[in-house]
């Protein structure tokens, strides 16, 4: 499986981005899944419905079901945030995973930036950014041997995703991984040499 996250600002155009590759993606025979980090007290279930009901009565997981899709909430006995790794041992095999949200995630991503947002490029301190994704390249500070992408051409960044699919093929990280080392710099030298 390839998983790929997207960070950046908010209001950058993250959502969009990924709401436009996943057809792209899938118009090429692609399963595609998302993980996307939600604020603490987002909720998907209704007051009043049965699995509702279900969590109140102190259910630890209630999975909803039927013939067309399936939902899972757990409720954590202590709050707990859940790494990348773990939410990706929770999904069913699929070619892709594009990762919405968990910008200090150690798994490479795409920096999406628009200029008129005024915020400043995360790319030289994050090492895991392998590309950037942007509304005006011309705007863009100098960057070394990383890839830029017009962030309105989709089809271009599927593409490109789909040519360089090896580079974002999923190894869970070793347990005594160092936190603040990413592939960014020589994954971006090595995808700017193709």
């Amino acid at each position: 499986m390839k998983v790929l996250g997207f960070c950046g600002y908010s209001g950058a155009g993250k959502t969009t981005l990924v709401e436009q590759l996943i057809p792209r993606l899938r118009a090429q025979g692609q399963r595609v899944s998302v993980l996307k980090h939600a604020h603490h007290r987002f909720d998907i279930d209704h007051p009043g419905k049965d699995s509702w009901r279900h969590r109140q009565a102190g259910a630890y997981e209630v999975v909803i079901a039927s013939d067309r899709r399936l939902a899972k909430v757990r409720e954590y006995e202590v709050e707990a945030e859940p790494t990348v790794p773990q939410l990706l041992a929770e999904l069913a095999p699929c070619d892709w995973v594009l990762v919405e949200g968990f910008k200090h995630a150690a798994l490479p991503k795409i920096e999406v930036w628009r200029a008129a947002t005024g915020q400043p490029l995360q790319f030289p301190q994050d090492p895991w950014i392998v590309a950037i994704a942007c509304d005006r390249p011309e705007a863009l500070p100098p960057v070394r041997a990383c890839p830029v992408l017009a962030l309105d051409d989709a089809d271009a960044i599927a593409a490109h995703l789909l040519q360089n699919a090896a580079s974002y093929e999923y190894c869970p990280p070793p347990a005594d991984a160092e936190p603040g080392r990413g592939p960014g710099e020589a994954a971006c030298a090595a995808v700017a040499a193709r």
